[in-house]
């Protein structure tokens, strides 16, 4: 089979793409006249005691006007929409698209607001994409003015009535703008492709992915899910879909085979975003950069001193340290990771830290991240004592993540050394207790890994040590890998009141590189002359003095 790297876009045909080109009437130029009756209508249930509500029409540009008779034919011919005698009626509008064209909105806010709320769950992003762990091959079909191929209940038609110059209409299929309308045709396309979910197939309302671990694999997929999409007479849009690949774009996010990043179209408006001058523009801006917060470490963190301006009793005053979180936010995002996709079964890693601001942790699996999550602390928790502050960073990563580590066996990483003994502690206050019966649930074993950055141990007492040689523990860094590994730790007796914090014989090669490294650095010179320590190839040495 010739795959093509890049199917979909203007320059491709349909009869050139493979398994694509056997069914062509799954992507009709338009749409059909009225769709089938399906297994779901929409409905629309009001609030009881609820009244009609008419809202005049909004007034419009003479291109807008032009624009609106020009759609108003269109849909009267698909039979979409007829004249009505309804008491209700809302406004209409215009909203720009991508390719500049304009999408008739009605401003259904006020039946919105008496409108019983559908509760069927649209799924989490971050859920969706976990299904995709060793996929190589990809295909993204996006269907054709998806909520106009569902039918509207027949006496709910009424309340859907909008207002135009050029007369009163109501609608026959789902539009825009309902606030019940995702919710309704996410429940069509689960229904439809039920069996298919989590195996090969994820669907987020309208945008449907179809994912393979092979090329034979994903020519059945994508055959199964067009014969489905032909027999329950559900249309795509060929110039907005997208087959063959190994890397797509879904949902803001790049998938491919290495994993999970933040799409930069997507991450440039967060990039070209103006300094908030408000609350409001605040929480607009961090609203839309924590759709990839797991992308960012210490997310919270960072966004502490714009959160602070957030609350109610804090007066808005932009200064250095906001515009230095909202700067940091944006390098944060535009560098973000590639974040692996989890294997069930290969054992995970949790590293937690807790501060005065707020928690962290880190999930990763074979020494690669897989998500980040941080939070900032609540009022009462800044009252903590530090045992209890690195508990909950504990609690908070597994509740977080109770989806990843819950029947897994991980083991939990924490630089505060008190942890390690929390099982066999005899006196716990009643928040550990509580916090101990919730760990017992999971099964993990929890090391010490001192140092914030989980680096290099901190092991140095503050008192005076005799003859005592502290090993350092070291964690891999991915540029230093080989190096490290050619490194051993060795003890060297001493006679005097010495110190020496850890001795690394390495190759001739690399210690040289690090003395040259070390003698071109102005910083570090003056740094040492400051300090009572002996720096030679046989390690860092430290005087101390009784």
């Amino acid at each position: 089979m010739s795959v093509l790297s890049t199917i979909g876009r203007a320059e491709a045909k349909i009869d050139e793409v493979p398994v694509v080109c056997e069914f062509p009437d799954v992507f009709p130029a338009e749409l059909p006249r009225l769709p089938p009756t399906r297994e779901i209508d929409f409905i629309i249930d009001l609030v009881p005691g609820t009244k009609p509500i008419s809202i005049p029409p909004y007034r419009m540009a003479p291109k807008e006007l032009e624009e609106l008779r020009s759609q108003l034919d269109e849909l009267l011919e698909l039979s979409f929409i007829h004249p009505s005698m309804s008491p209700w009626g809302a406004p209409v509008l215009f909203v720009k698209k991508k390719d500049d064209s304009l999408r008739l909105c009605i401003d259904y806010r006020q039946l919105n607001r008496v409108t019983v709320k559908n509760k069927y769950p649209l799924p989490r992003i971050d859920d969706l994409f976990d299904q995709l762990t060793g996929a190589q091959w990809f295909s993204k079909i996006d269907l054709r003015s998806g909520y106009h191929q569902l039918r509207i209940r027949a006496e709910d038609r009424e309340k859907t009535a909008f207002r135009t110059r050029y007369g009163h209409y109501q609608f026959t299929v789902m539009p825009f703008g309902l606030t019940n309308a995702p919710a309704m045709f996410m429940d069509l396309m689960h229904r439809v492709l039920r069996q298919y979910l989590d195996r090969f197939v994820i669907v987020f309302i309208d945008d449907i992915l179809i994912y393979s671990k092979s090329c034979e694999e994903h020519e059945e997929h994508l055959r199964t899910i067009l014969q489905t999409l032909r027999e329950h007479r559900l249309y795509a849009k060929f110039s907005k879909c997208e087959f063959w690949l190994t890397e797509v774009g879904f949902l803001g996010h790049i998938v491919g085979a290495s994993g999970v990043s933040v799409d930069p179209a997507k991450v440039r408006v967060v990039v070209d975003w103006p300094t908030p001058s408000s609350v409001t523009e605040i929480r607009s801006f961090l609203g839309l950069a924590g759709y990839y917060r797991r992308f960012v470490q210490d997310f919270s963190k960072i966004a502490a001193p714009m959160t602070q301006l957030t609350k109610k009793e804090v007066r808005f005053q932009w200064d250095d340290s906001c515009e230095q979180a909202f700067q940091t936010l944006k390098e944060r995002l535009t560098t973000a990771p590639v974040l692996v996709l989890p294997e069930s079964g290969k054992g995970f890693e949790v590293n937690t830290d807790a501060c005065l601001v707020g928690l962290g942790c880190v999930l990763m699996q074979d020494g690669r991240v897989i998500a980040y999550a941080s939070r900032q602390l609540k009022i009462h928790e800044k009252n903590y004592p530090t045992h209890d502050l690195e508990l909950a960073a504990v609690v908070f990563a597994l509740k977080i993540w109770r989806h990843y580590l819950y029947g897994e066996r991980f083991v939990l990483f924490t630089d505060h050394k008190s942890l390690k003994y929390l099982f066999t502690q005899r006196e716990l206050n009643m928040r550990q207790r509580r916090w101990l019966e919730f760990l017992k649930d999971y099964d993990f074993s929890l090391e010490y890994h001192p140092g914030k950055a989980n680096v290099v141990a901190d092991a140095l007492s503050r008192r005076g040590v005799d003859s005592e040689v502290v090993t350092c523990r070291m964690t891999h860094e991915y540029g230093l890998l080989e190096a490290v590994e050619m490194m051993y730790l060795v003890d060297i007796p001493t006679s005097t009141r010495v110190l020496i914090c850890g001795q690394l014989r390495t190759q001739t090669v690399c210690i040289q590189s690090v003395l040259d490294g070390q003698q071109a650095d102005e910083q570090y010179r003056g740094t040492v002359s400051l300090l009572r320590v002996q720096i030679t190839q046989n390690g860092v040495s430290r005087q101390i003095y009784a």
